[in-house]
């Protein structure tokens, strides 16, 4: 599904979304990506949902975002909490969703000029 959403500047939003794949600013990445206003970042080495673990959550605190957004792939799975106690201590908060959803959400947050990540699982 293509997403249209007016692009101010350089920030990185979600140009469209499928099946093993997500477009971000028109280039397609096919493995799990973290994105953030300014930036693709795809050194977030998670292959699948199950393989979720603290340190994957970690990750975010030196990004400092208001809010995670979590997809999880085409249906929406939500990982022990234990697992994201890190970023809840520090006042991140997690929202879990389908890949879809959590494209389109970001989408609407960092126009609004929110401090938001997008965690997308391929």
């Amino acid at each position: 599904m293509k997403l249209h959403q007016s692009n101010p500047g350089n920030t990185k939003l979600f140009t469209s979304h499928g099946a093993g794949h997500v477009k971000v600013n028109g280039e397609q990445y096919d493995r799990s990506i973290v994105v953030i206003a300014g930036e693709v970042r795809i050194d977030w080495n998670v292959a699948g949902f199950s393989e979720l673990n603290e340190a994957h959550f970690e990750y975010f605190l030196d990004l400092k975002p208001e809010v995670l957004l979590l997809g999880t792939g085409a249906q929406q799975h939500f990982p022990h909490p234990r697992l994201y106690r890190s970023l809840t201590d520090a006042g991140i908060g997690v929202e879990c969703m389908d890949t879809p959803a959590a494209c389109r959400t970001y989408n609407i947050l960092v126009a609004d000029g929110r401090k938001v990540a997008a965690a997308i699982i391929i």
